[in-house]
């Protein structure tokens, strides 16, 4: 099990400008608890989270393509994310 808190940071972490990835993992449109990793545009394994209760995940990156998978119960689930300096990249993956 990782260390990392549930649903990654808190966004009341954020500092000003900072890059984000959030979204929901759901199944059957229901959130669905496993984790969620971060993989840089070589595939390379950057950070991974476990979700929340709610499905719920955030990541704070760099800008540029990335990309979120899913590892739930039963199935993955991969998205990728263009994420822009200091914008909210936005991702839901339904497994």
């Amino acid at each position: 099990m990782c260390g990392a808190k549930a649903g990654g940071p808190d966004a009341s972490t954020a500092k000003s400008g900072e890059t984000t990835i959030q979204g929901q993992v759901t199944r059957d449109g229901e959130p669905v608890t496993g984790y969620v990793r971060l993989l840089d545009s070589t595939g390379e394994f950057t950070a991974e989270v476990p979700t929340s209760a709610t499905g719920q995940f955030r990541f704070y990156a760099a800008e540029g393509t990335w990309t979120v998978r899913a590892l739930v119960p039963g199935g993955t689930a991969d998205r990728t994310v263009v994420a822009q300096k200091g914008g909210l990249a936005e991702v839901a993956i339904a497994v």
